[in-house]
């Protein structure tokens, strides 16, 4: 397998782009090599600008649960790109993709579009500020919540693979505003209240953590952290960029049954093209403006190819719902990795909901960032540079998820478990090219 014009095409991007890439976790530093530039998309693969293809479990990092280039998705995008890439007014499918969000999410009166999940979670914390009147937020060590100032202390995600705690850039006022507790220990969480619940205007969370790899959480964690807001007047802020629509037709708190007050949601919800959302009952969202006071605009919110896609990719995940095929299937390979590697004297883990997985190379049981942080990343390394060679694109780092798609067949699962088998081997023996 050969990478040249992926190579020769890195090496043009770094003279033009910052890293050579447009979202750090993309360079590939965490494994190694240079990162591959895809050339097209199909179903559940993937094809590098040399030709080479790979079964891909990252699909755009969780939008595309459907899979690459869906046919009913492509043609929703299609029709509306001839009828107008964007208009700055507001058009009908905004209204469609907002009420099929509202009906799906017993929490969401109302509901207001933007273009990222970092637009969406960014606003929210603003919404809650305004609604509380109070300054500061809680957040969890090792959950991502995208790149705003509030957020880029002890974050996951890019952050954690490029081994950086925070970034140069974040006031030291502003970020003495952030309060960080530890993810599945609710005695941190009720330590901050204590000490500074008067001040604390929300606590945002992943309900299922996807940014430091997949953590779940334990059960009675997140309803304590709904007893202890509602306990001191805080917002409760479900993080569902990652976990909305991908584990039911909804967010996780369908799921687990628990209401939060605002919640933010992207990915899927944009069917693989930009968008973000962020809503609640109607008391707070009628706070922003125009109807309220707090301010919040972008000149492509819900513009008609996003909404398009959206509503789309909602719309065959209501008609056919395929979260017990994606359950069972994530259970398959999880299971089959986990058999494969077992006899192999590595130390590893995999945890699992759904269709998102990921295996963490370290001995311990994974239930927080103390637990991500013991995993041995030069293993992955070796690991990864070697399961590429055998055709298989995983997330080019140890701190992310795995996400299974509709696409996926059970060849490729099968495939998918046998090129793990042999590609822990070679990094095991560390004769990996």
């Amino acid at each position: 397998m050969r990478f040249d014009r992926s190579s020769a095409l890195f090496d043009e991007a770094l003279r033009l782009i910052p890293g050579g890439v447009n979202s750090p976790v993309r360079a590939f530093k965490a494994v190694g090599m240079n990162p591959l530039f895809i050339r097209e998309a199909r179903g559940s693969k993937v094809i590098d600008v040399d030709g080479n293809e790979y079964i891909d479990y990252i699909g755009s990092w969780g939008p595309l649960i459907l899979g690459h280039s869906h046919p009913k998705v492509v043609k929703a995008v299609q029709e509306a790109a001839a009828a107008g890439t964007s208009y700055g007014a507001p058009c009908p499918a905004e209204i469609d993709l907002a009420r099929m969000i509202t009906d799906a999410f017993p929490s969401i009166d109302k509901v207001r579009m933007v273009s990222s999940g970092t637009e969406a979670t960014m606003s929210a914390v603003r919404l809650a500020r305004a609604y509380t009147g109070r300054s500061k937020i809680i957040k969890f060590e090792g959950c991502y919540h995208g790149h705003g100032d509030s957020f880029l202390i002890k974050a996951g995600s890019g952050l954690l693979t490029a081994g950086v705690p925070s970034s140069p850039g974040v006031p030291k006022e502003l970020a003495e505003l952030t309060l960080i507790a530890t993810y599945n220990d609710l005695e941190s969480v009720q330590k901050l209240f204590d000490e500074q619940g008067a001040q604390i205007a929300a606590l945002i969370v992943e309900p299922v953590a996807g940014n430091m790899g997949l953590v779940l959480p334990e059960p009675g964690f997140l309803q304590g952290l709904r007893d202890l807001t509602r306990a001191y007047d805080a917002l409760l802020i479900f993080d569902e960029v990652i976990s909305g629509f991908r584990l039911c037709f909804g967010g996780y708190q369908n799921i687990v049954d628990i209401e939060p007050d605002l919640t933010t949601l992207g990915k899927i919800i944009g069917g693989g093209l930009p968008v973000g959302a962020y809503g609640g009952s109607r008391e707070i969202m009628d706070r922003i403006a125009p109807e309220g006071d707090v301010y919040q605009a972008g000149t492509l919110s819900g513009n008609p190819l996003a909404m398009a896609a959206g509503r789309a990719t909602l719309k065959v995940l209501y008609d056919d719902p395929p979260y017990a095929r994606l359950d069972e299937w994530g259970r398959t390979i999880t299971d089959g990795i986990a058999a494969k590697l077992s006899p192999r004297g590595c130390f590893f883990t995999v945890n699992r909901i759904g269709s998102m997985f990921s295996l963490f190379l370290t001995g311990r049981k994974v239930r927080g960032y103390a637990d991500v942080m013991s995993c041995d990343t030069e293993l992955y390394a070796r690991f990864y540079r070697a399961l590429i060679r055998e055709g298989v694109y995983f997330p080019p780092s140890q701190f992310e998820v795995c996400f299974v798609s509709q696409a996926h067949s059970r060849n490729d699962l099968e495939e998918t478990v046998q090129a793990v088998e042999r590609a822990m081997d070679s990094a095991l023996k560390g004769d990996e090219k």
